[in-house]
């Protein structure tokens, strides 16, 4: 059972984790060549600012030479007798080379000079303020370059860097390129384009923009699978037994198409009530088909259950109303409706069913769809849910179906539970609806 769906999946799974591998070494070596650039832009940056510095020295030196000469001088000279000769060679130095101008804007002081706060202590001044400005730069860089060692620190360098070589992020693009893959499995196990949009979202969810480790991306992936199927199934189960013992006679209606195991399904149904010590009684509503009451018959008397039935043509609402009655008057526990199997576009069969329900007024409306059917049975259970509202479904023939979209897509879409799985043809085939073991014969659990 849902092999096929099984081994398509396993096929999927495989190939979307090893795609989406590929895919975190694609981004990482992007990653990589965006930071080697980065580290070679940042390389001439620093480069910039020592040239820089080498130009100053280059010019401090050239001015300390300049001084020792002048001092030299200087100190030769009586300055209160000789001023006038010290003036002359100060503007011999002014019109020297440029270089030298640049920083001798002002004659180079002596000691005694600035002390009396002379035209040579103004230069003095002037020097102490030029070698302010060379040092203030050379601070601020070395306070810019502490700053981001200091941040890096705070936040892991070593941890930073372990978490870009072991995980991974996938972008929203990239995931929907890699999702394609699972989504045409999903569809050709028919399952519904609803849930298929469902489970992407929830993948999505998990997987998008979010650090994941590479060795474990494919568990991750399952994982995430498994969550949003479960999800699919968070619907209210009905416990039939229990349901049926809280009223006397409990009034169930089987419902569905043609073909879709009706009548066998009931039958099964009058079994399990049985082994749960309630007495049931069967009406024969589906006075449409030939041989539909004499099927029915058969079950009956192998089961030990009485059956109200009439002749072909007579009033389906009628035999059900006096199946009703009978079970009152002789204090049966549950009657059990069998109906003619009608298709959607059959208006009268569909107003026959109407008219039923309004009258018998059942507790209980179980759809009984075949599990082969994939997308079709949804689509009907929702339209059977439109017309005459349904509380419960049973998938006959899931034994046979390889694919399992049916089971997958019915309750989400629906928002009823799977109460039973028909999965033979003996009495005692009628399976409770297990999502967990659903998940196991799918491959996800």
């Amino acid at each position: 059972m849902f092999g096929f769906l099984k081994d398509k999946l396993k096929e999927a799974i495989n190939k979307f984790s090893k795609n989406a591998e590929e895919a975190a070494e694609v981004i990482e070596e992007a990653e990589e060549t965006r930071g080697i650039k980065k580290k070679e832009s940042h390389k001439k940056e620093k480069k910039a600012p020592e040239k820089k510095e080498i130009k100053k020295e280059k010019l401090e030196n050239e001015t300390k030479k300049i001084e020792k000469k002048e001092k030299k001088k200087i100190d030769k000279i009586d300055n209160k007798e000789n001023i006038e000769v010290l003036k002359a060679q100060e503007k011999q130095i002014f019109s020297g080379p440029r270089k030298s101008k640049r920083f001798l804007k002002e004659p180079i002081v002596v000691e005694q000079e600035k002390k009396k706060g002379s035209f040579f202590g103004k230069l003095f001044k002037k020097k102490e303020t030029e070698e302010e400005t060379f040092e203030a730069p050379k601070k601020r860089e070395k306070e810019e370059k502490s700053e981001p060692e200091e941040k890096e620190g705070k936040k892991g360098f070593f941890e930073k860097i372990s978490e870009r070589i072991t995980k991974v992020s996938l972008s929203e693009k990239k995931f929907d390129e890699l999702f394609w893959e699972l989504e045409l499995t999903l569809l050709e196990n028919n399952v519904a384009v609803e849930v298929i949009e469902k489970i992407k979202g929830d993948l999505k969810k998990d997987l998008v923009d979010k650090l994941i480790s590479r060795k474990n991306i494919g568990e991750e992936i399952v994982n995430s699978l498994k969550n949003s199927i479960e999800s699919l199934f968070d619907v209210e189960k009905v416990d039939l037994i229990k349901e049926a013992k809280k009223k006397k006679p409990y009034i169930i209606a089987i419902i569905g198409i043609n073909g879709s195991g009706k009548t066998t399904t009931l039958a099964k149904i009058a079994h399990l009530l049985k082994k749960n010590k309630l007495e049931p009684v069967v009406a024969a509503c589906d006075t449409f088909r030939a041989a539909a009451i004499q099927q029915l018959e058969e079950h009956t008397t192998k089961l030990g259950v009485k059956l109200i039935k009439q002749d072909y043509g007579s009033d389906p609402a009628a035999i059900a109303f006096d199946a009703i009655e009978h079970a009152k008057s002789r204090g049966k526990d549950v009657v059990l409706i069998d109906t003619a199997g009608r298709l959607h576009s059959d208006k009268n069969l569909m107003q026959e069913l109407e008219k039923i329900i309004r009258v018998s007024k059942p507790d209980l409306k179980i759809f009984v769809g075949e599990s082969i059917a994939g997308n079709d049975v949804v689509e009907q259970v929702k339209y059977f849910n439109d017309k005459v509202g349904i509380d419960a479904i049973i998938l006959s023939k899931a034994d046979t179906d390889e694919k399992g979209g049916a089971a997958i897509s019915v309750s989400y879409i629906t928002g009823k539970p799977i109460m039973y799985l028909g999965v033979g043809q003996k009495y005692d085939d009628l399976e409770e609806f297990d999502k967990k073991k659903l998940m196991k014969q799918i491959g996800l659990e």
